[in-house]
C-alpha cells in the first residue's frame, strides 16, 4: 500500500479513483488488445519470436522462465506503450526481474509484519526495505518508458494505454477532484505489467512442466494439436472449440497450480453479515481460492493432476463452476479473456513444435516457490524438434 498509496488500480479503494482506472484499464485491453481483429496476429508474431530463441538451444536444457516471461510481457507491453521489447533488452529485463522478486517479497513474513505495524518501516534492515528499494527503481524505469512512448502522441488519437491516460490527464487538467495523475499513471502501468506478465507466465511454466513430466499427455495434446492445426499449421484461437482435451489440460493446469491463491483483495462496500459474522464496511476482504481449488466437495482426488475431469462422457470440453481462478466479482481479473488467448495460442505453438522432456530425466522439485503467486521451482527443460 505504501508503494501505491492506495492509488493506481489494485489497491486503489472503491470510489471514484477505483472507477476511474478500471475503466481506462478495460477499454484499453478492448480497444488496443483482444478486441481487435488484428491482435491474434500480434500473440502469434511473438510465439515465432520465442520458437526462434527456444531453437538456440538445439535440444540441450535451457531455464524457460527468461524466455516465456520476455514473450508474454510483449503482448501487455504492444497494449500499454504500443510497442514490444526485444529479448535482449537489458533495462526492461532487469525491471521484470525486480516485479517477480517483489512478487515473492510481499508474501514474507517481514513485508506481512510491516502490513500490521507500519512502524517498523523506521528500520533499516528486513525484506520490507528491499521491496522498496526495488520498487524505487522500478518507478524510476517505468517513467523513462511512459515518457519514451508518449513522444510520437497526438492528443486524443490514442495509440495504446499510455496514450489514452494522457488524454484523461488533459481532460481532467480543471478537476481538482480528478483521479488522473502523472503518479498514478506510473503505478497503474506498473500493475498492469506485473499482472499481465506474472501469472500468464506462471501458468505456461506450470503447464510445460506437467507436459514433461507427464508424456502420455503431452502426447495426446500433441496428437490433437496435429488432428486440427496439423503439425505446420498456424494456431488459431477459433480451433480451441475443437480442442477438448487441449481445454481440459490448460484448465486442470489453472485448478491444480492456483496460480494467485488468494486472488485480488477485495472489500465489503457496506455493512455486510456473511454466515453469521459482521464485516463492517470498508473491510478488506480475502477470498481462499486455493480452497475451493481442492475441495472434495468438487473435485474427485483434487490432489491428482487429471485433465480428464473436464471432460464429459462424451470427450467434450465440460465447464466447471468451481473453476474461478481470475476470481469473482467486479474485481475480477480485467485481462482474463487476454490471458487465457495467450495461454492457448503459446501453448498450442510449443507443443506444436517441441517435444518436452526434462534432462536426463531428473524431475524438478514440485514444490511451489511461495509468493503473492505460486511459482514453480527453477527448472530445466530440453525442447526437441518434432
Amino acid at each position: 500500500m505504501k508503494m501505491t498509496k492506495m492509488g493506481g488500480l489494485l489497491n486503489s479503494r472503491y470510489g471514484r479513483g477505483w472507477v476511474d482506472h478500471r475503466r481506462i484499464a478495460v477499454n484499453s485491453f478492448r480497444y488496443f488488445g483482444y478486441g481487435k481483429k488484428s491482435f491474434e496476429s500480434k500473440i502469434l508474431e511473438e510465439t515465432k519470436f520465442l520458437i526462434d530463441a527456444i531453437e538456440t538451444y538445439k535440444g540441450r536444457p535451457f531455464d524457460f522462465k527468461q524466455l516465456i516471461t520476455n514473450a508474454v510481457s510483449n503482448i501487455t507491453n504492444l497494449i500499454i506503450f504500443g510497442e514490444r521489447f526485444t529479448y535482449e533488452d537489458t533495462d526492461f529485463q532487469h525491471m521484470i526481474e525486480l516485479f517477480s522478486e517483489n512478487v515473492e517479497l510481499a508474501a514474507s513474513a517481514s513485508v506481512f509484519l510491516y502490513n500490521a505495524f507500519p512502524w517498523i518501516g523506521i528500520l533499516p534492515f528486513g525484506k520490507h526495505q528491499q521491496l522498496f528499494r526495488n520498487a524505487a527503481v522500478v518507478y524510476n524505469l517505468l517513467s523513462r518508458l511512459i515518457e519514451k512512448a508518449s513522444v510520437r502522441r497526438k492528443p486524443q488519437l490514442p495509440q495504446h494505454f499510455v496514450d489514452a491516460y494522457l488524454d484523461e490527464m488533459d481532460q481532467g487538467k480543471n478537476d481538482p477532484s480528478s483521479t488522473f495523475s502523472k503518479e498514478n499513471l506510473i503505478f497503474s502501468v506498473g500493475e498492469l505489467i506485473i499482472a499481465g506478465t506474472e501469472t500468464t507466465t506462471n501458468v505456461l511454466r506450470w503447464a510445460i512442466l506437467f507436459m514433461a513430466l507427464y508424456p502420455n499427455i503431452q502426447g495426446q495434446v500433441q496428437k490433437e494439436i496435429d488432428l486440427i492445426m496439423g503439425p505446420n499449421g498456424k494456431p488459431s484461437w477459433d480451433d480451441k472449440c475443437k480442442m477438448p482435451y487441449t481445454e481440459a489440460v490448460l484448465h486442470e493446469v489453472l485448478r491444480f497450480c492456483n496460480i494467485v491463491p488468494l486472488g485480488i483483495f477485495h472489500a465489503t462496500s457496506e455493512d455486510t453479515v456473511v454466515r453469521g459474522y459482521s464485516i463492517p464496511k470498508g473491510t478488506a476482504v480475502i477470498t481462499n481460492l486455493y480452497s475451493v481449488h481442492f475441495d472434495e466437495k468438487y473435485w474427485r482426488d483434487p490432489e491428482v493432476f487429471h485433465p480428464e475431469r473436464f471432460l464429459d462422457n462424451s470427450g467434450y470440453f465440460a465447464k466447471k463452476e468451481a473453476l474461478i481462478p481470475f476470481s469473482l466479482g467486479r474485481r475480477h481479473c480485467l485481462g482474463e479473456q487476454l490471458a487465457r488467448m495467450e495461454m492457448f495460442l503459446f501453448f498450442t505453438a510449443l507443443l506444436q513444435r517441441f517435444h518436452l522432456h526434462f534432462p536426463h530425466e531428473l524431475v524438478p522439485n514440485l514444490k511451489p516457490r511461495l509468493g503473492m503467486t505460486l511459482q514453480p521451482q527453477p527448472y530445466l527443460i530440453c525442447a526437441e524438434r518434432r
